[in-house]
């Protein structure tokens, strides 16, 4: 099967080729079919990502995968959330959005900087399919003081997966891809997938 990933974010790609490398699906990006980005307006991370799947699979007519995904913290009542990306203004700035965290995260005790990442992975099989296949996964941590390691994407160097004692970012990235939220929700698409 030929499939579209409904992203541009290269870390995203990367992980996606990574985890569906054993799969026999044939990835391609949407960018490299001239399809850009959708506005990202649904209130939930499922919605976004239907709406990136819709988007993709509607510009190209194949099959399309989309995630969204983003940072939640306990002690800012689950934000960044859905504006993880654009979290500090701009799209896409993690050096800006991991220095607003950490601000509004000043004075917040280790005990209370507990956080999780979420995604909602989501494939449509058509533009139109009334039935898409959704999986979800979280992975939970707390925010570091500051970054360490200088792997991943995103908020990876500030997020600290309490098991092994390492920032996302400091983590070998087949491990990272397994335990982490998208892996986790890829792995149960699959399942899914498996049972149709």
């Amino acid at each position: 099967m030929k499939l579209v990933i409904a992203s541009g974010n290269r870390g995203k790609l990367a992980e996606f080729a990574d985890l569906l490398g054993d799969s026999g699906i044939d990835c391609v990006a949407q960018g490299e079919l001239g399809v850009g980005d959708v506005d990202e307006t649904g209130l939930s991370f499922v919605e976004n990502a239907l709406l990136k799947a819709r988007h993709a699979a509607r510009a190209t007519g194949l099959p399309a995968l989309a995630d969204d995904s983003g940072l939640c913290v306990d002690a800012l009542g689950g934000a960044p959330g859905l504006y993880s990306a654009r979290y500090a203004g701009s799209h896409g700035d993690a050096g800006a959005n991991i220095d607003k965290l950490l601000d509004a995260l000043r004075d917040v005790p280790d005990e209370r900087r507990g956080a999780h990442f979420h995604a909602a992975i989501v494939l449509l099989r058509h533009a139109d399919d009334p039935q898409p296949l959704i999986a979800e996964g979280s992975w939970h941590g707390r925010i570091l003081h500051a970054r360490r390691g200088d792997g991943g994407f995103g908020y990876d160097p500030v997020f600290l997966d309490p098991q092994r004692g390492r920032s996302a970012a400091e983590l070998d990235p087949s491990l990272k891809n397994r335990i982490s939220h998208r892996g986790l929700a890829l792995a149960a698409l699959r399942e899914k997938l498996a049972s149709l």
